[in-house]
């Protein structure tokens, strides 16, 4: 089985689209909804949806007290997932920056092409960004080049967040020691996948600025990630990596 994990904080402007999207779509896919108790009533949405039957228990949510990070949000749906035994698990936001066309492209090349991991990749082939602001730009595709050169690692879109997992990628990584929260989250995933011998595969995407609601990322979260990747690579230097 194939779940699709959607961490939300307010995203009512997307929420309903985004789920039709990908169940209407794609018969074989369920969604998981981790909704961090939004103030503008995603998780409500969300649940009305489930209430309307219209997807036959293909639609689930996930509610949290608050809103702690996008690595805890994704680290409490890895861990439903895997409770509930789906095969490839799957990382996308809600505002459609992450085409759901793009689903079926990371599937295949976990399923059909026996890759552990697959990453849908927006510097695998030039740069494939759509309304960003350059100055956005340059520093995501900064962030991918400094953590190539410090961590030794040859993913070039090490911050992507669309992702496919095999689940026995999810159950090898010790969740509980998951440290970070924004960017510096999806290089930490990457970089233990790899450290424990996992493949992985870069499908090139193209990443479009989200059209409603209003981004996450901040300051804080691009100073994690500068510092993080020190943290990780100190750890892995001292063999603490996991």
């Amino acid at each position: 089985m194939n779940l699709v994990i959607i961490p939300t904080y307010n995203e009512k402007e997307n929420i309903d689209f985004i789920v039709r999207r990908v169940l209407l779509k794609y018969k074989d896919f369920h969604v998981l909804i981790v909704d961090d108790n939004s103030p503008d009533g995603t998780g409500n949405i969300a649940q009305e949806l489930i209430n309307t039957k219209e997807f036959e228990h293909r639609l689930h949510l996930l509610s949290r007290a608050k809103k702690d990070g996008l690595g805890q949000a994704y680290i409490a749906g890895f861990t439903w997932a895997l409770n509930h035994d789906y095969d490839y698990i799957f990382e996308m936001d809600a505002d459609f920056s992450h085409n759901p066309k793009d689903l079926k492209k990371l599937l295949k090349a976990c399923r059909d092409e026996n890759y552990d991991f697959a990453i849908g990749s927006r510097y695998v082939k030039g740069v494939n960004v759509v309304n960003w602001p350059m100055k956005r730009i340059l520093i995501s595709w900064f962030a991918s080049k400094y953590v190539r050169y410090l961590m030794r690692i040859p993913i070039k879109d090490s911050t992507a967040g669309f992702i496919c997992y095999k689940k026995e990628v999810l159950q090898q990584i010790n969740l509980k020691k998951i440290q970070f929260v924004g960017y510096a989250f999806q290089i930490e995933m990457k970089f233990k996948a790899l450290a424990l011998g996992f493949s992985y595969k870069e499908v090139p995407v193209i990443f479009t600025e989200r059209k409603l609601g209003k981004s996450k990322m901040d300051g804080a979260i691009i100073y994690e990630a500068v510092l993080g990747v020190i943290y990780l690579k100190l750890k892995s230097i001292f063999g603490r990596i996991q």
